[in-house]
């Protein structure tokens, strides 16, 4: 089957870094609670959330970053606009998404920022989890590894994004 370029780009990636992964080919997911369902051994807290947001501070100066969360929860709004000192945020469009990814569908953003020179912020809860797994870059396509391992090769910058449930 042929995959989108960036699921060999990340394989090769955590080959380099001799890091443990797995791999899985399964039916196309756009949700992580599609994609919790069909990956045997997984949580829906295991999965790694990647979203790209548009963070903007004044009419000129607007950028995208990428968020990576437990799949379970949602990020926080006020935390995201206060940590970047923002006046706003917003998803990224199909389309921005297509064009900033060079071609991922939403729902197959992997969390690796770095490989579209997006800056990314991981909540800490995520590496509550030994593992965690998520979409490689194509809907069909997902790889699980050491959480560890992504922080030493992402390395986002580590800060509470995400919605606090008391």
């Amino acid at each position: 089957m042929e995959y989108h370029d960036t699921v060999t780009k990340i394989i090769n990636l955590l080959k380099t870094n001799g890091s443990w992964f797995e791999t899985f080919e399964h039916e196309p997911v756009r949700t992580s609670e599609e994609a919790a369902k069909i990956r045997t051994g997984y949580t829906l807290q295991q999965g790694a959330k990647a979203m790209i947001v548009r963070v903007k501070k004044s009419e000129t100066e607007k950028r995208f970053v990428m968020l990576v969360f437990p799949a379970h929860l949602r990020f926080d709004n006020d935390k995201v606009k206060s940590f970047f000192g923002a006046k706003d945020i917003r998803f990224a469009t199909e389309q921005e998404v297509l064009d900033i990814t060079n071609g991922v569908q939403v729902g197959g953003v992997p969390p690796f920022g770095n490989l579209f020179n997006l800056e990314v912020v991981a909540d800490p809860k995520l590496f509550e989890n030994e593992k965690i797994v998520f979409n490689a870059g194509d809907r069909r396509f997902s790889i699980a590894m050491k959480s560890e391992d992504y922080k030493t090769i992402v390395a986002p910058t580590i800060e509470s994004i995400v919605v606090d449930f008391k």
